[in-house]
């Protein structure tokens, strides 16, 4: 079975569930939702961030930069987007966007399904990184490293899809 590209997944979910008044679409309601996870690397380490208690889902956990995919945009315009928002990085320190293969998760203590679309974004530079309310602190940390933290739910299978 071929793989449903981002922008068809959006669409269906578009028609069918209500909009914020700036015209993105509401998930709060759904049990399902597609989001995207940005691995963000800097030579050869990858950027992981400190979920605040101002989000939603999965307070005080380590994550990466991610958002759901609530606009009809393609995915590569909405992570530059996130990683400009949530830290403060610009498109021109980019070198690389590498999108990883898709895949679903059901997390039975919240009810709800993610279609996780993986993404790794190298830097040309490091960067002065600049937190959002969403994160609380920072840490560059070596790919083996993440283990060794309480993260978002399947964060080292969104790893070793853009890591393959």
């Amino acid at each position: 079975m071929e793989e449903q590209k981002p922008l068809e997944i959006i669409r269906q979910f578009a028609e069918k569930l209500p909009k914020f008044s700036d015209g993105r679409i509401n998930y709060s309601n759904s049990n399902i939702a597609p989001v995207i996870t940005i691995f963000v690397k800097f030579k050869k380490k990858i950027l992981l961030l400190k979920r605040s208690t101002k989000v939603r889902a999965y307070q005080n956990k380590w994550n990466t930069v991610a958002g759901y995919l609530d606009e009809l945009k393609p995915i590569s315009k909405k992570a530059l987007e996130e990683v400009r928002e949530e830290l403060g990085i610009d498109k021109d320190n980019i070198s690389i966007i590498y999108f990883g293969k898709s895949y679903k998760f059901t997390d039975s203590k919240i009810n709800k399904t993610w279609i996780i679309y993986p993404i790794l974004i190298e830097l040309k530079t490091k960067p002065e990184i600049k937190l959002d309310w969403e994160h609380t602190e920072y840490k560059w940390i070596m790919p083996e490293e993440l283990k060794h933290f309480d993260t978002f739910p399947k964060l080292e299978e969104s790893l070793k899809r853009v890591f393959e």
